[in-house]
């Protein structure tokens, strides 16, 4: 599903699986994952599994992904990526930077956000926006959540170019929905493209991104992607 919100130069791969056979992971992931939990061992290891074969796509060998500040995956020197997980879905993309300057995935479960957590992560003006919106035919499409997806998909892009953390209020989004040919009638299956007006004062910052998200099987996943001139655009 990822690899349909990407460009055909970035190699994604994904996996429904909720576990990998043992030694999957290298030795220096284990050590990071030695007093970890089942679930969050489980989580990391098969995102490896994937990165491992999105290298495999840009014809690398595999190698560890440790992972930096706010869990940042380090990459091979010249790539770029991004990892994601929730249950039932885990995948990776990565490109050459030469190609793309940084990108963001996520994968949700397509269900309401947590009681209570709606009004954290979104301002009054996209509750607003996204209150009445459902997909025809086949049930209320869960705006909240892919509106969380998106804009986790916006601070995984945004974080590695600029060093800047993002508040989920600083991000203020808007969300499309584009008829999907491709779903086969499928029970439902959306898709569209959001774009993110980032509530910056800094001018040397682009203030906008763009992005699309797909619904299938259950799962939410999101994407965004800027090229390496971004900033003489002012815009991704």
């Amino acid at each position: 599903m990822i690899e349909r919100l990407l460009p055909d130069d970035v190699s994604c791969a994904a996996t429904r699986e909720e576990t990998v056979p043992d030694g999957t992971l290298f030795p220096e992931e284990e050590a990071l994952m030695a007093r970890s939990v089942a679930k969050r061992r489980n989580d990391f290891a098969t995102a490896r599994a994937c990165a491992r074969r999105a290298m495999a796509g840009l014809g690398l060998p595999p190698v560890a992904v440790l992972h930096g500040h706010r869990g940042k995956p380090l990459w091979p020197e010249g790539i770029v990526g991004s990892l994601t997980h929730c249950h039932g879905y885990r995948a990776a993309a990565l490109a050459r930077e030469q190609d793309v300057l940084s990108l963001g995935i996520d994968a949700e479960p397509h269900a309401p956000l947590p009681e209570g957590v709606r009004e954290l992560v979104t301002l009054p003006a996209e509750r607003e926006r996204i209150g009445p919106q459902a997909v025809e035919g086949s049930g209320a499409l869960h705006w909240d959540r892919v509106l969380f997806s998106a804009k986790e998909s916006v601070f995984k892009t945004w974080y590695p170019v600029t060093g800047v953390e993002l508040d989920f209020v600083e991000a203020d989004l808007t969300m499309h929905q584009e008829r999907d040919p491709g779903g086969g009638g499928t029970p439902g299956a959306a898709r569209g493209t959001f774009t993110a007006r980032l509530l910056l004062t800094d001018p040397a910052l682009p203030t906008t991104l763009r992005g699309r998200w797909r619904i299938e099987g259950g799962v939410i996943a999101t994407a965004v992607l800027v090229r390496p001139n971004w900033r003489e655009d002012g815009d991704a």
